[in-house]
């Protein structure tokens, strides 16, 4: 048996189990375990066990400082699944990430999708023809980045809360962030390491295959390899046909943050990832779905457990240091948040003692107005 999954995995049938929290010192060695098990081209969590302990370093730093915001700040986050405390095993099922300010010690590149006109008067001929643009237009905005769920939770509700609850943070500390927010998801590569885009693209001007690419830049800048890249555009019709295909296509195994993603609001026909042509998503964070309908408000706790109007929210504490996040039943009323009394324990917070306390909730649902965890119980927790 796997030491790090408890056996047979339960039914994730409540949203009760999960909390996100900051990660800390000691989640070094989940980290490491998932860094390590994560896909080809999430080179924001290298399975580098001093360069993980250097960024939980850096994390924790950037929660805990008052001083003014640099924009070197990264924020790394923490799912865990309650349930697991009593299997012996570990309770840490994911991670996540907030980089503040993209390129904050160099450029961030990407290439734009771009299309040029030509035209021949003579010929009566007009082609428009889609290039690839190496650019740094997202320099400076804020990344979400390091995404990893075991794939035993992928398929839901943990993931809604590990992606989610990352806007929530910004939204509160939004002085601390970009009005821009964009996001890299792994482009296509198989097993062997061969991906089509930097086969057609990058290898050109590198004597290296993409693992070797890959692990070159593992939580360093791509700028370095940028700057080497060709600063004319590539004309799109004469790369390979696999390789045009590939352009802003997902790697299957990013498919559950990306759905999320796209369901706040972002746009993905724009960017594309300079090594592996991935989607790059962008949006302004004042569209972004859970940001619009967030509100930070005192709450009450009631010991009333009856469900009536409280439907299922994101809810998240208002304090950097120790921040924490959990799905729960909640219902706006009369400029406060109401919930259940027990559940005030999972934010760190006691019910007797913290009544109006500020806290920062979003209900959790899809663009087409539907819930989004459908495998929610209406129990307790497992």
């Amino acid at each position: 048996m796997n030491p790090h999954q408890a056996h047979p995995p339960p039914a994730e049938s409540t949203a009760e189990r999960f909390v996100l929290r900051a990660a800390g010192a000691d989640d070094l060695d989940a980290l490491e375990r998932m860094a390590r098990a994560s896909a080809a081209g999430i080179t924001t969590l290298p399975p580098d066990r001093a360069a993980l302990q250097t960024r939980l370093a850096r994390s924790a730093v950037s929660f805990a400082s008052a001083d003014q915001p640099s924009g070197e700040e990264v924020y790394i986050f923490v799912l865990e699944d309650r349930w697991r405390a009593g299997q012996g095993v570990d309770r840490v099922v994911g991670t996540c990430a907030i980089t503040a300010c993209a390129g904050f010690a160099d450029r961030f590149y990407c290439y734009r999708n771009e299309t040029l006109v030509h035209a021949s008067a003579a010929l009566q001929s007009r082609n428009r023809v889609h290039i690839l643009q190496l650019c740094h237009a997202l320099t400076g905005t804020t990344l979400l980045s390091s995404f990893y769920i075991d794939p035993a939770y992928e398929h839901g509700v943990a993931p809604q809360l590990l992606s989610r609850a990352r806007l929530l943070f910004i939204a509160e500390f939004a002085e601390r962030f970009s009005d821009h927010i964009a996001s890299e998801s792994p482009g296509l590569a198989d097993s062997d390491g061969r991906c089509p885009f930097w086969d057609a693209v990058g290898r050109r001007f590198f004597d290296m295959d993409y693992p070797q690419a890959e692990r070159l830049t593992m939580g360093r800048s791509k700028a370095f390899i940028a700057d080497l890249l060709p600063q004319a555009p590539i004309y799109v019709p004469l790369l390979p046909e696999e390789a045009q295909w590939a352009i802003g296509q997902l790697n299957p195994v990013a498919e559950v943050p990306y759905a999320i993603l796209m369901e706040e609001g972002f746009e993905s026909e724009t960017y594309v990832d300079v090594f592996d042509g991935g989607p790059i998503v962008d949006a302004p964070l004042a569209t972004l779905r859970t940001v619009v309908q967030s509100r930070a408000a005192p709450a009450h706790w009631s010991d009333d457990e009856s469900h009536g109007a409280m439907g299922w929210h994101l809810v998240a504490t208002t304090r950097r240091d120790g921040f924490r996040a959990m799905l729960a039943r909640a219902q706006w009323k009369a400029g406060h948040w109401r919930l259940a009394a027990r559940d005030a324990e999972r934010l760190g917070l006691q019910a007797s003692t913290d009544q109006g306390v500020r806290l920062r909730a979003a209900p959790l649902a899809q663009a087409n107005g539907t819930t989004v965890p459908q495998c929610i119980d209406e129990g307790e927790a497992t």
